[in-house]
Formats: structure tokens, sequence, C-alpha cells
């Protein structure tokens, strides 16, 4: 497993798909996603529905997504993390990020075997926040 930081990931990254960022601005899968968009990350939603999030295309799978992914943040229920994960890895994802309040021991197993970094139970946005963070190269 890579022992890099949770700041020191997030800094690495630039593109960030967010499984089940929502579309209602009050929820916490919206905004912290929002906060990461707004400290200028490229945040991909990944929705089973929506066509568009705030401005930004949504796709329905991390599959579908254009390009490079370099790290998932997950705001769905623990039990479906584990399947988020073998996506991730088999798309060579660098990081599974599981946000505050969702703890996986098969999905952190998962990423662990594939030689992603693994971070759960810890909000992006607010680490980001916190730590004032941007992606490396963005000031």
């Amino acid at each position: 497993m890579n022992a890099t930081s949770p700041a020191q990931l997030l800094t690495e990254a630039r593109t960030i798909a967010v499984v089940g960022m929502s579309t209602d601005p009050s929820k916490p899968s919206h905004f912290a996603p929002m906060e990461l968009v707004n400290r200028g990350w490229n945040v991909v939603p990944i929705h089973p529905t929506a066509t568009e999030i705030a401005g930004r295309t949504a796709y329905r799978s991390l599959s579908e997504v254009p390009g490079q992914v370099d790290l998932v943040n997950v705001f769905r229920p623990a039990d479906e993390a584990p399947g988020i994960a073998r996506e991730a890895a088999s798309l060579g994802v660098r990081t599974l990020w599981l946000q505050r309040g969702i703890v996986s021991a098969e999905a952190r197993s998962i990423a662990e075997q594939a030689g992603m970094a693994y971070v759960e139970d810890t909000c992006a946005g607010a680490t980001s926040a916190q730590l004032n963070l941007r992606p490396a190269g963005v000031s």
C-alpha cells in the first residue's frame, strides 16, 4: 500500500471522479465535491441518472469517463465500495477515497492488492479546505 498522506494524494490528483455526487446542492455529496471544483480539481460526477451536475457532464459509471481518473471519491454506502474498488482498479486509478462515515475492509483489500492508495472515513472536500490544498501546479 502507498503510505502517502491524504494531502499529498489530493494534490497529486488532477481528475477526481465522484461516485454518488448528488444533484442536490444542500447535500454533502454535492457541496464537498464542489469545494474540490472551486479549488481547481477536474471533478467528474458519477450518477445513475443525471447527465449533468453543476455544469459538469455526469456519467453512469467510472468506465464511461473519457481520459484518466486519478482519484475516485466514493459517496455511496460501504456495501457498494468493493464493486467501486474493483472498477477503479480495472481502470488503473491511483487512489480510492471513501468519504466520512464510509469504511470497507473489502474495498481496502481490493485497493491494496491493485496497488492503489486508500483513504476511508475522511472528507476530501473538508481536507482540501482545512489544509488549503489545490492540485499541483494550480495557484
